[in-house]
């Protein structure tokens, strides 16, 4: 069974995604980058190819979605997967059900400071970033080497995978609640987590403080700096990699963001950005 965790691009999956690999996938808690291949994306064009499915066609693989789950949920283990997707359903093929799925938990920002991390990562204007982020969003393409993400526009994006609270299977995590009070929000995971598992929740306290410290976002810049981070973007005009862990909590909408855009973008979201606390 997977354990989603589903956000909007740019909204602090690898942040999520970094703790929970380095409590379950380490030792001792340290983080490193290595840890977070652990917990990979879904769809990903290697779990396409190992069953035979052609990775080019776009009919073909979203009709196997759920194939390919039952396949991978054959080893009878619980796993973490982490997408951009939105919860669709598309020529009645959904993106993934109960019979596969244990729970999600969804993370969500400020839509506003999503669009300018979103609009430095992919080299895009802030009017290119909005319109994606109103219009819906495809990352990638059919070309054999990855699959597309169906990310949709930023508010249904967060509405599609709301489906999984009336079955008590839904964690809500603001990235903002993450980043101001990490422990609190970590440990929060962390239960639900082993509520899904249905085991008791029994903390290690040692590993759990080490996850907080290397997971410092200072000390993960300094990482990236030594080590580099492969999910990060190349520059197209200097060949280089874009910063990936550039400015964190730092983004600031009010300093950064034209008042025409943020306006234009509460217009567009403000039922969701009510009920998120974000207006």
């Amino acid at each position: 069974m997977f354990i989603w965790l589903a956000s909007y691009p740019k909204s602090g999956n690898t942040l999520t995604r970094s703790l929970i690999a380095s409590y379950f996938f380490s030792q001792d808690g340290n983080f490193d980058f290595d840890v977070i291949k652990n917990i990979k994306q879904f769809p990903d064009v290697s779990l396409f190819k190992n069953f035979d499915i052609d990775v080019k066609n776009e009919k073909e693989v979203i009709k196997n979605y759920i194939k390919v789950q039952e396949l991978i949920n054959k080893k009878n283990d619980i796993q973490f997967f982490k997408t951009h997707s939105y919860l669709f359903n598309i020529d009645n093929n959904p993106f993934t059900n109960l019979d596969n799925s244990l729970g999600v938990i969804y993370i969500v920002r400020d839509p506003r400071n999503v669009l300018i991390s979103a609009s430095h990562h992919n080299q895009k204007s802030h009017e290119k970033t909005i319109n994606n982020m109103i219009d819906g969003y495809v990352i990638g393409e059919y070309d054999g080497t990855t699959l597309p993400v169906y990310s949709g526009n930023w508010g249904n994006n967060y509405k599609s995978w709301k489906s999984f609270k009336s079955v008590n299977k839904y964690l809500l995590v603001k990235y903002e609640d993450l980043i101001n009070d990490k422990e609190k929000i970590f440990q929060q995971i962390l239960k639900f987590i082993y509520k899904l598992k249905n085991i008791d929740f029994t903390l290690d306290k040692k590993k759990f403080q080490n996850i907080i410290e290397s997971t410092d976002f200072q000390k993960v810049q300094k990482l990236e700096d030594k080590k580099g981070f492969e999910e990060s973007m190349i520059d197209k005009n200097t060949g280089k990699k874009i910063k990936f862990f550039r400015l964190g909590a730092q983004t600031d909408w009010q300093t950064s963001l034209e008042p025409t855009l943020s306006s234009k973008i509460q217009n567009v979201f403000e039922k969701e950005m009510i009920e998120l606390g974000y207006l």
